[in-house]
């Protein structure tokens, strides 16, 4: 009876030694924190920046001999390349800016005057300045836009001998004041960099000029209309300065 006895509690003692030692061999259970909610970035068009742009643009010239009539009508076309800086802040989807642009340009054309067959007139602009206040929507990474302000073209206009091309007077060098209305649209394709395409429509006035022929005397005084210069351009900038927005 006694070894019975001592028997079991001998069993009971190794059993419960044994019970924290398998409890202890148990894993413990592990609680994960839960990920945090995915961020989906706003692209955000405030900040400086800078940029370049080409592209084409047509200048509609007519030409009036004062005293004699009008002599005709002609569109000097051709490339232009340039740059651009501006600053934008947007506010929600609303976007605001002012830029300043600088361009060259070959916009060159000609046409016979319709008061002397032997005499053609010949324009050329070849520079041209836009000074302007945007404002535009954007959706994320695209902006749609509009744009308006001041503009000053430089142009260059003279008489050529209509069979052989040779210059019958001076060159008249003219620089012009106007306003600009445009629109465009421009896509963030990165962080800091956007792609874009514009077209632009320049209002200048009309000037009297007096040409002279190859012996210093007066050939004409003509009323050049530039009556309109079209402008469509491709256009990348790189911005910086901007604040970084994000939103769940």
């Amino acid at each position: 009876m006694n070894k019975l006895l001592i028997g079991a509690i001998g069993a009971l003692a190794i059993g419960l030694s044994a019970a924290p030692a398998a409890a202890a061999d148990l894993a413990a259970r592990h609680y994960t924190k839960a990920p945090p909610p995915m961020v989906a970035a706003i692209y955000d068009w405030s900040g400086m920046y800078i940029g370049a742009n080409g592209g084409w643009g047509s200048s509609r010239n007519c030409w009036d001999w004062v005293g004699v009539g009008s002599e005709g009508c002609h569109d000097a076309t051709g490339g232009t390349v340039g740059g651009q800086i501006g600053y934008r802040w947007q506010s929600s989807a609303w976007v605001f800016g002012l830029e300043a642009q600088g361009n060259w340009a070959d916009l060159n054309g000609r046409n016979v005057s319709f008061q002397n067959a032997f005499v053609t007139n010949d324009s050329r602009l070849d520079a041209f300045g836009l000074f302007t206040g945007q404002i535009g929507y954007a959706w994320d990474a695209a902006l749609l836009y509009v744009k308006g302000g001041a503009a000053v073209t430089s142009n260059r206009y003279r008489s050529l001998d209509t069979a052989t091309g040779a210059q019958l007077t001076n060159n008249v060098n003219d620089t012009r004041w106007g306003g600009v209305v445009g629109v465009g649209l421009e896509y963030g394709f990165a962080p800091n960099w956007s792609l874009g395409f514009e077209y632009d429509h320049v209002f200048t006035n009309s000037s009297t000029h007096t040409f002279l022929d190859n012996n210093g005397a007066v050939f004409a005084t003509d009323n050049i209309h530039q009556d309109g210069v079209d402008l469509v351009t491709a256009r990348i900038n790189y911005r910086w300065g901007g604040p970084a927005v994000a939103r769940y």
